[in-house]
């Protein structure tokens, strides 16, 4: 008989969609935390950054190591919220459209990501040691009192995670609400990550440097530089696209 409607085939329908829907959030979920993690990683580089505060504290007991350490891991969360929440206001304001911030900072996070790749191994252990010789007057004060600066900022975190974080933001944009919200807990939870691989290479600074040479340590950099430059490339042309697509349509 035709034009029977029958209730478990429409309830089959709902969840066959349902599923659909949450297999594609948890896809969005993964995609943008493996961008974020990626394009984060190189700039904060734990391994890195632990090699100058070890030698900013200096010889401390273990205590005093994971109590800094504690402290700077949640200064780097929320470090990225604030910029991660403020971020598209700012955009807002200044009347920043997002294919020229995906654009933007495309181009600067691939500059990054060739800078990297083309370091030397003997340039980043001068520019450790110059750090190190700069806050050498810090080793005497209150630790706890500079957690956020020099040691969150900008030893952690720099002026390169704002750019990249601001980019990721944009580049998170979905066209639903539950799209946009899923993306941008990729980005979070990938922050998150990041701040517990700090607190554990801040925690046991003087045992990680005793087992990872700076060669081992080097050659890693190299890998993560070369996807950050494949990343960088990749928002960019994204943001390039309706730019085009604009020009072609208006010629």
């Amino acid at each position: 008989m035709t034009g029977v409607v029958y209730p478990s085939a429409g309830r089959a329908n709902v969840r066959s969609v349902a599923a659909c829907n949450k297999g594609y959030e948890m896809l969005l979920f993964w995609q943008h935390f493996a961008i974020g993690f990626s394009a984060l990683l190189p700039l904060v580089n734990p391994l890195g950054s632990a090699l100058v505060f070890l030698g900013l504290v200096g010889l401390q007991p273990p205590a005093i190591y994971k109590s800094l350490a504690r402290q700077i891991a949640i200064n780097v969360i929320f470090f990225f919220v604030v910029i991660e929440l403020v971020g598209s206001y700012l955009l807002g304001f200044f009347g920043i459209s997002l294919s020229i911030v995906q654009l933007a900072g495309g181009l600067v996070v691939a500059a990054m990501g060739w800078s990297l790749l083309n370091q030397k191994a003997a340039d980043a252990t001068s520019d450790a040691q110059a750090q190190v010789a700069s806050g050498a007057d810090t080793l005497n004060a209150n630790f706890q009192e500079k957690s956020f600066y020099p040691f969150t900022f900008p030893i952690t975190v720099g002026p390169g995670c704002i750019v990249v974080m601001l980019t990721l933001s944009a580049h998170a944009t979905e066209k639903t609400l539950t799209g946009n919200l899923v993306a941008r807990a990729g980005l979070l939870v990938a922050a998150a990550v990041l701040s517990w691989l700090v607190y554990l290479c801040y925690a046991y600074a003087p045992r990680i440097t005793q087992v990872i040479s700076p060669a081992t340590a080097h050659g890693i950099l190299r890998v993560i530089a070369f996807i950050l430059l494949c990343i960088g490339v990749q928002i960019a042309w994204n943001g390039l696209s309706p730019l085009l697509e604009t020009v072609l349509h208006i010629s």
